[in-house]
């Protein structure tokens, strides 16, 4: 099985193991069901999840991963917000509208799923990451430098602050309405803390 194919099975095993989540809640839901609910054997699941809360990271990951690829994609002649406005969404291109809501789901479920909690708060720490070695690229500043690392934080804050309200706001279903005004709140959030490079 190619890297592509086991990225594919892994988020797959995510979407299933959000669904159950949801439905009877973290403590509920064993790594047997999700392995069966997925199609995948036991064996496989945990070689692919040292816990079963872990089965949230790869739908949160491609969040992080479409914000890093707009900062990326980030012409050098347009202001970020402008650029953001243009071409950001919630998920990659490729993504379902399904995956966006499953990882809405996911968001709401670290509300009152303290497990979930931590894996969220773990992942977003990575984004943090992720997202000052972009900014340094953009800057040509080492990645260690303080306006670097807290340009990363605070993107990273306003990123966790704009899902959390998407996510509360379409409990009953996400609209292209909702994604545009949380696309607006992003923009409208970074530049009122002046980060615009």
């Amino acid at each position: 099985m190619s890297d592509e194919q086991r990225q594919r099975q892994r988020v797959d095993i995510s979407r299933h193991a959000v669904r159950l989540f949801s439905e009877q809640g973290v403590a509920a839901t064993s790594g047997e069901q999700i392995a069966h609910a997925a199609g995948v054997s036991e064996r496989t699941f945990w070689r692919y999840f040292p816990q079963k809360e872990a089965c949230v990271e790869p739908l949160l990951t491609k969040m992080v991963d479409a914000f890093c690829a707009v900062l990326l994609d980030w012409p050098a002649e347009l202001e970020l917000i402008d650029h953001l406005r243009e071409a950001y969404s919630p998920l990659l291109d490729s993504a379902s509208d399904e995956d966006i809501e499953a990882v809405l789901a996911v968001v709401r479920l670290t509300h009152h799923e303290p497990a979930l909690r931590a894996a969220y708060l773990m992942l977003r720490e990575r984004a943090e990451d992720a997202l000052a070695d972009v900014l340094a690229q953009r800057m040509g500043r080492p990645v260690v430098t303080i306006d670097v690392r807290v340009r990363a934080a605070a993107m990273s804050s306003v990123l966790k602050v704009a899902t959390d309200d998407i996510a509360r706001a379409s409990a009953e279903g996400i609209t292209r309405d909702a994604l545009d005004a949380h696309r607006e709140q992003i923009a409208g959030a970074l530049r009122g803390l002046s980060l615009s490079l």
